[in-house]
């Protein structure tokens, strides 16, 4: 806003404004006595416009966007930690600590006796990360006992039950914001519902289906932070908030009275892409077949990250040939298939699609 306002105009318009019959050149009385009033008016206007800049929600940064939030009565969601599944040949109890990497974990809840990939059997513990945020998601393998645990030879995390989310980003929660002006969420409507539902830990996002058997019944279909199928035990939890189901319907989880609400998760849909590929001299399929599968498991992490405001997510030849032909290397794509039909795949609305293990298949 006051772009124009330099120390240069400033000391011009000053000057502009003296009598005629003083001096006005460099190092004069007058350029010397009020030089460095217009350095400060020029310091001013630019801190003014820092102000402005920082007095709206559209234009302020992080800090300030917090305190703008405030006045909605919103806050950034906190970074939370991830619960991964730990498997043990003895039972270590609850409260048991180890460490992976740099990471140190604590068991937090017994899940149950199980099997291992060689078919032994394993107690299955809920492993909860000490650090939060997504890094805790990211490390597996074998643990190791902060305190002895005697006869101990199998620790291992092997999956991720609950991923760990980051720290709200600054544009999620500057749409966060500008969303409350929309309908508000009040008293268990659409809105109400996936705010709270995406609030807990380990949801990415959410999709509302009110009366889906009745009235009073509503199903939440869910994803989890990564964006991908939600775990039977992120399901579980969800429930156990929304609407446990030992009191279903009676209030006694964050849905109202009289609500029975049915928690599941969104259906994983694998894709296939098969197409005839050129490429410019000197590239073959082995050089560029990491950038394809990379290209591809984009597209379609973009399309789940929209999946709940969306009715239906729809897989696009187009868009897969688009996304391919910016690689370096391919000159041109043909033939292109998805699932084997040449045809764009249409999902249902409880569907997201994930890469299959076969992934992208070249045509001879």
């Amino acid at each position: 806003m006051y772009e124009d306002q330099t120390y240069e105009e400033i000391l011009d318009r000053c000057l502009d404004n003296a009598r005629d019959d003083i001096d006005k050149t460099e190092g004069g009385i007058l350029f010397t006595a009020i030089a460095p009033a217009c350095l400060e008016f020029a310091i001013h206007y630019t801190e003014m416009d820092g102000i402005v800049r920082e007095g709206y929600a559209d234009t302020c940064d992080r800090e300030h966007l917090i305190l703008r939030c405030k006045e909605r009565g919103i806050i950034p969601d906190p970074a939370t930690p991830a619960v991964l599944m730990g498997e043990f040949n003895v039972d270590i109890g609850v409260g048991q600590r180890f460490s992976l990497d740099e990471l140190n974990y604590i068991s937090k809840k017994y899940i149950g006796r199980g099997q291992d990939e060689e078919g032994t059997g394993v107690y299955q513990y809920q492993m909860e990360c000490e650090t939060v945020g997504t890094e805790g998601n990211k490390h597996f393998g074998d643990l190791i006992a902060i305190e002895y645990i005697p006869n101990l030879e199998v620790a291992r995390l092997t999956e991720v039950l609950i991923p760990a989310e980051d720290e709200e980003e600054t544009e999620a929660l500057r749409d966060r914001y500008f969303s409350s002006f929309e309908t508000a969420p009040f008293g268990g409507n659409k809105k109400d519902y996936k705010e709270k539902t995406n609030k807990l830990n380990g949801v990415g996002d959410t999709k509302v289906i009110p009366t889906w058997d009745g009235g009073g019944t509503v199903k939440l279909i869910i994803i989890d932070s990564n964006f991908n199928k939600a775990s039977d035990t992120l399901v579980n939890e969800v429930q156990e908030a929304m609407d446990p189901l030992s009191d279903r319907g009676n209030g006694s989880g964050i849905a109202p009275v009289g609500h029975t609400v049915t928690v599941v998760t969104a259906k994983e849909i694998p894709i296939t892409v098969s197409a005839t590929i050129i490429y410019k001299e000197g590239f073959s399929w082995s050089r560029v077949s990491e950038a394809v599968q990379e290209a591809i498991e984009e597209y379609l992490l973009e399309m789940r990250k929209d999946w709940a405001n969306q009715s239906f997510l729809s897989v696009r030849i187009t868009q897969v040939e688009a996304r391919l032909l910016k690689i370096e290397g391919i000159i041109d794509i043909s033939d292109t298939k998805i699932n084997g039909v040449a045809d764009n795949l249409t999902l249902n609305s409880d569907e997201i699609p994930v890469l299959s293990e076969t992934g992208v298949v070249v045509n001879a």
